[in-house]
């Protein structure tokens, strides 16, 4: 399907990839690009820069939700590892945040272009009932429920109806359970507690693997939950209709 695109989103457009692609190199020239799937690199180069650790760990996180493809759970438990539960939470939620705030804006602003550009087609067709109206309470269980793509979702979220305030509130909130966990972990790590550590490990591969093996039924759930609330706008502006022509 070829895709129009008016000026404005074609200049936004080129202005986007221009912009990564030069973000990628600087990153590729300087050495951190292998940051993010390296535990043992980052954890020593924010080390190394510990009056800045706590900015340049926030803007890891950020980073690592616009470049969706890099995995965020190496940061996140790093960031246990670092700082401590509370100000890993912390730091770990302000980068996140940030992250997914400029992921949706990039979708809001530029457009399907874009999103279809990072995101694969199958995978929009498959949480195009999320994007419809404003979605807000399946958006939230898809950013609390492992194993659903939340950095993909910052994206085609920006396509929908939500705004900025509902989005904000959703993904932070969806997001904190499993930030809490991956810091947790990270904090065990470094208090050499390691059955915490075993025991939240097991518990998390548990409700993972539930996830996983449940998804497909949990989409479907989605789906109708979706199909209700369309059914039921629907109802109330034929009322609302009926209500005002009388």
């Amino acid at each position: 399907m070829i895709i129009a695109l008016n000026r404005k989103s074609l200049i936004s457009l080129v202005i986007f990839i221009g912009a990564m692609a030069v973000l990628f190199y600087v990153l590729y020239l300087t050495g951190l690009l292998d940051l993010f799937t390296d535990k043992h690199r980052l954890l020593k180069f924010i080390a190394d820069h510990k009056a800045y650790a706590a900015v340049i760990f926030i803007g890891l996180q950020a980073l690592q939700v616009v470049f969706a493809p890099i995995p965020g759970e190496v940061t996140g438990f790093v960031g246990g590892m670092l700082f401590g539960t509370i100000w890993g939470i912390v730091y770990s939620t302000f980068g996140l945040t940030l992250g997914s705030w400029v992921a949706f804006s990039l979708g809001r602003v530029v457009g399907r272009p874009l999103v279809e550009a990072v995101i694969d087609k199958e995978t929009i067709s498959r949480y195009d009932y999320v994007m419809k109206h404003k979605g807000l309470f399946l958006a939230f269980l898809l950013f609390v429920l492992p194993g659903f793509p939340k950095d993909y979702l910052c994206y085609m979220l920006g396509l929908g109806h939500m705004g900025h305030t509902a989005f904000l509130l959703v993904s932070t909130l969806g997001r904190l359970l499993g930030t809490t966990l991956l810091t947790l972990g990270g904090a065990f790590f470094r208090a050499a507690n390691y059955r915490a550590l075993f025991t939240l490990v097991s518990v998390s591969i548990f409700f993972i693997l539930i996830t996983m093996v449940y998804r497909t039924n949990m989409e479907r759930w989605f789906r109708r939950i979706r199909a209700m609330q369309r059914l039921k706008s629907r109802s109330d502006n034929r009322k609302l209709g009926k209500k005002n022509r009388n």
